[in-house]
Formats: C-alpha cells, sequence, structure tokens
C-alpha cells in the first residue's frame, strides 16, 4: 500500500481531491504515508482520527499534503466545515479517509479509492484497489500504471 501511495504521489498536484474507503485495517493510512513519502512533505504522516485532519508542509515546493480522518465526522460536508478544507483545496493535495457521502460536494473532481482486503484475516496481507477518476481532471489520466 505505501508503494502504491509512492506511485500516486507521481499523478497528484495541488487542487487534488483523494478519497480513500475501506474496512479498518485496509491500509488507508499506509497508503497515505507513502503518499507523503512520495510528495516530499514534513512530519511522520499517522492517523489523524483523533484530530480530525493534519496538514504536512511539503520540503522541497510541491503542494501541502492534508490529511483527515473523517471517520467520527457526521454526515454531509456541512460537519467538515470547520477544517476550511475548501480553502486549502486549490493549493493542497487533500486526502480524506472515509470521506464517501461528506466530502463529494468539495469540487467536481476528485479520485476515490476503494481498497479490499478480506475482512478478519490478519493473514492475508493482500490488498485489491479500485480506482475511480471523478471528473475533467481524471478523465485521461492513466490510473492504470499504477498497477505496475
Amino acid at each position: 500500500m505505501q508503494e502504491l501511495g509512492r506511485r500516486l504521489a507521481k499523478l497528484l498536484r495541488a487542487g487534488d481531491l483523494v478519497m480513500l474507503t475501506g474496512e479498518l485495517g485496509a491500509g488507508k493510512t499506509t497508503l497515505t504515508r507513502g503518499l507523503g513519502e512520495g510528495l516530499g512533505v514534513r512530519g511522520a504522516v499517522t492517523s489523524p482520527t483523533f484530530v480530525i485532519a493534519r496538514v504536512h508542509p511539503s520540503l522541497g515546493g510541491g503542494p501541502p499534503l492534508v490529511h483527515v480522518d473523517a471517520y467520527r465526522l457526521g454526515g454531509g460536508l456541512d460537519d467538515m466545515e470547520d477544517l476550511d478544507l475548501d480553502v486549502s483545496l486549490s493549493d493542497s493535495v487533500i486526502v480524506v479517509e472515509w470521506g464517501e457521502g461528506k466530502v463529494e460536494e468539495l469540487t467536481d473532481d476528485r479520485l476515490h479509492l476503494l481498497i479490499h482486503r478480506a475482512v478478519g484475516d490478519t493473514t492475508d496481507e493482500v490488498r485489491r484497489v479500485t480506482l475511480a477518476g471523478v471528473g475533467e481532471r481524471w478523465a485521461a489520466a492513466d490510473l492504470a500504471a499504477l498497477s505496475a
């Protein structure tokens, strides 16, 4: 998952919204850690469950990574207004774990990753990731290159 995050980081730019969906332990934070490495951001990328959101500034002039965990938030964008994600979006890469049904209104363009893992099977480290680009930004993106 971390390597997938590093590869995905090469496609991302300021203004991108990435939504991660998957069961607990599916690898959402691990993937985001790889994104942080690939984007060259400062700070350890860890789960923001209790702080809701963390900003990781770039170490090299690229966009900052805003990592959000919406698990404990209610439904809809209204519950996330205090995070000012709409302000951060234009100059950041925003990754939202558990964001489905909560952040789609931020932008017409987003990348949704659905991570599948056998629930309850702690010995199976294999994940299946489905990527779905929404909007003009992702219409011509070669997402298949990520599976290499």
